[in-house]
């Protein structure tokens, strides 16, 4: 009977055992399974050529995006800089007339002497600017030469002369405008013996109703008032004058429309604010240009050495804009 009892045990214990030796086997395989295909699994984890292809050219397509708006956003930042450089250089020109019975000093760049009879004698008239801006060989070149012009006490910063746009080589980018006693254009001036008075050592300007054409006194803008006439303009480049014509609708040869700020340009008027203008007519900011050598420095010019007169409406819009900040009026 006991012998019965343990062999029907014996039975019924074996398909248990079979049973979790079998089930082991069956772990044991599945883990021997995935350790093998881990690797595998690890390969198609990584990227393929076509999703790599897609990834550069999403970057690409951020960066054709991106570099505009940065460009945008550099050159606001630099015509900040200018229009700030235009201020300090319209306050200082205004300090200068003040401390001097209200003279306003010479627009012409550079000092020129002035040989008369009359008892003057030969006198020296000072430029605003000075010849040490005049191509010099480095920036401490302009340092050591005394010779930076009659607003250099007002303004004792060589970085302020120079827009951050402007052409490389070029340490002075500003102009003063012809009508702010600068270069003689004429139709604008009186004509005297020998040119020029012998008070003012300069050209009187012509009075056309109540405007001055060309000042040579801060008490003689008074129509249009000094926030519409212009003093310093940013041609980009060094020019030691800006000459716009009076008489006639063109744009003089050797002082194109500056474009450097985004088809723009930017100018301070007589009572110290400063404006950004950019150009209404495609023909102003693809008017024909040439660059002419300068030393080592290229400066820009009309093509042909010609003055250029518009040919479209939005063309001579701008030309006249700048005419009229210029002298007060037109003169044609």
């Amino acid at each position: 009977m006991a012998g019965e009892i343990a062999k029907r045990n014996s039975l019924l214990i074996r398909p248990i055992v079979s049973a979790h030796r079998l089930a082991g086997r069956r772990r044991f395989r599945q883990s021997g399974t995935i350790a093998r295909r881990s690797p595998s699994v690890r390969q198609y984890q990584a990227f393929t050529l076509i999703e790599l292809l897609v990834v550069i050219a999403v970057i690409a397509l951020l960066i054709a995006i991106l570099i505009p708006v940065l460009n945008l956003a550099r050159e606001r930042a630099q015509r900040t800089v200018c229009l700030s450089n235009l201020r300090q250089l319209t306050l200082a020109w205004v300090a200068y007339a003040e401390e001097h019975d209200s003279k306003i000093v010479s627009g012409n760049a550079f000092s020129k002497i002035i040989s008369r009879g009359f008892g003057i004698g030969v006198r020296r008239v000072e430029g605003w600017l000075g010849k040490a801006f005049l191509f010099p060989e480095s920036r401490s070149a302009i340092v050591e030469n005394p010779n930076k012009g009659a607003l250099w006490p007002y303004v004792r910063d060589i970085d302020i002369y120079r827009c951050p746009r402007g052409r490389t080589g070029h340490f002075a980018t500003y102009s003063i405008v012809s009508a702010a006693n600068g270069v003689g254009v004429e139709g604008t001036y009186l004509d005297l013996p020998g040119g020029v008075n012998d008070v003012e050592l300069t050209r009187f300007g012509k009075r056309v109703g109540s405007t001055v054409l060309r000042l040579t006194r801060l008490t003689e803008i008074t129509s249009p008032g000094a926030a519409q006439r212009a003093v310093f303009i940013d041609e980009g480049q060094f020019n030691n004058k800006f000459y716009v014509h009076y008489l006639y609708p063109r744009w003089k040869w050797w002082s194109p429309p500056p474009v450097h700020h985004r088809d723009g340009t930017t100018l301070s008027m007589a009572d110290g604010h400063v404006e950004y203008w950019k150009w209404k007519g495609r023909e102003t900011v693809e008017m024909p240009r040439e660059l002419f050598p300068r030393r080592s420095p290229f400066t820009e010019l009309l093509e042909g050495l010609n003055d250029y007169e518009p040919q479209t409406e939005d063309g001579l819009y701008d030309l006249q804009r700048l005419q009229r900040a210029t002298w007060g009026r037109l003169g044609y």
